[in-house]
This record gives structure tokens, sequence and C-alpha cells, in this order.
């Protein structure tokens, strides 16, 4: 019977090495991940659109406001936020004056209710240049910049958009 006792107890340390393996593997895929995204986001990078104040943040009206408001000057300035590709340029019944910009890290973002737009579709764009200006086109209300950020392809049912307090931390109205 100790025979058996001893191949219940080495069966019993092989399982538990088993475990103990998988979980450090999964713990690594989790830190990992933690690590990539944060470095994406990095706030050096990441330049903030427009000057002005938060006038309406994300996931306001029931949910359905999928950026933030920065309101501003009429015809005052709206950069790019990261380095990309201009994929869309247009006037839009909802957005007015739109610009999109794809950037090489995969994230997408939009920028809404221009008075004009200086970037074509096509163009490729730096960090902190110019695209266009603030205005009230579209379905606005007053003079902002709507802002949003997509993880990937922009679509009409914002199922890529995140809330920007990821990348820039806490935004606070007013």
């Amino acid at each position: 019977r100790q025979v058996r006792g001893e191949g219940a107890m080495k069966d019993y340390i092989k399982r538990l090495l088993i475990v103990a393996l998988m979980a450090f593997f999964i713990s690594l895929l989790f830190l990992g991940g933690t690590t990539n995204a944060a470095s994406e986001f990095d706030r050096d990078v990441w330049l903030w659109p427009a000057d002005g104040v938060i006038s309406d943040e994300f996931g306001t009206r029931n949910g359905r406001h999928y950026g933030i408001d920065i309101a501003g000057e009429w015809n005052s300035n709206v950069y790019s936020v990261y380095e990309g590709r201009v994929i869309k340029s247009y006037y839009s019944y909802s957005y007015g004056n739109v610009v999109m910009i794809e950037h090489p890290n995969g994230y997408e973002t939009v920028y809404a209710h221009l008075h004009k737009r200086l970037k074509n579709i096509g163009e490729s764009v730096k960090s902190g240049e110019l695209i266009g200006t603030m205005g009230t086109t579209g379905g606005s209300s007053g003079v902002h910049l709507h802002f949003e950020v997509h993880s990937s392809d922009w679509n009409f049912e914002k199922s890529n958009v995140f809330n920007p307090e990821v990348i820039y931390g806490a935004i606070q109205i007013g």
C-alpha cells in the first residue's frame, strides 16, 4: 500500500506544478498587455487637440455621446493629436465638417463640427499639425470641437469608440 501512496503523491505534485506553470504564463499575458497599452498612450506623444474648456464628457446623453466636446473660440486651431494619415475629410449632416485620422498604432481619431477642414483624404499629418479650425457645423449647438478616439476603424455603430480619458487621464467639465 505504501507504493500506491507514493505514486499518488508524485501524481499530486506533478498536477500542482502544471497548475502553477499555467498560472504563471497566464499572468504574463495579462501583465504584458497592460504594459503595451500604457506605452501606446504616452501623454508625451498624444497631444491635446484644441484650446478651450471641456463642455461635455464621454457617455452623457443617455450613453450616446461618444466623445468629448471642447468649447473654444470660433475659427481657433484644431491639431492632430498624433501622427497619421487622413482617411476621411468631408461634410456630414451630423458631424458637419469632419476630419478622421488613422494612426500607425491602429487607432483612429475624429475631429467634428469644424469651421474649416485643412487636410484632404490621403494626406499624412504629424503630431501637433494644424488640421482644421473650430466651428459649429452639422448638429452643433455652439462653437466646439467634438473629439472621438476609436480602437480601430470608425463605424456608424461606434462599436470601437472609447473614452479619451484612457489616454489623457481624468477630464472634467469647465
